[in-house]
């Protein structure tokens, strides 16, 4: 399992960054950044399910 493991994710290796100015952020984070923003405006706008209508 170990071995499954650090194949996966070689901690070992430096991660990719990118900068804009003073600005620096890893690659990673900034898909989790923009995941959330899509989940956040994802839940403004869709409906929430609706059950029975109550008379």
């Amino acid at each position: 399992m170990h071995d499954f493991v650090s194949i996966l994710a070689s901690l070992d290796s430096p991660g990719i960054y990118l900068g804009w100015g003073s600005f620096q952020i890893q690659l990673g984070n900034l898909i989790v950044i923009l995941v959330m923003i899509l989940f956040f405006v994802l839940a403004l706008f869709l409906p929430f399910p609706s059950g029975r209508k109550r008379k």
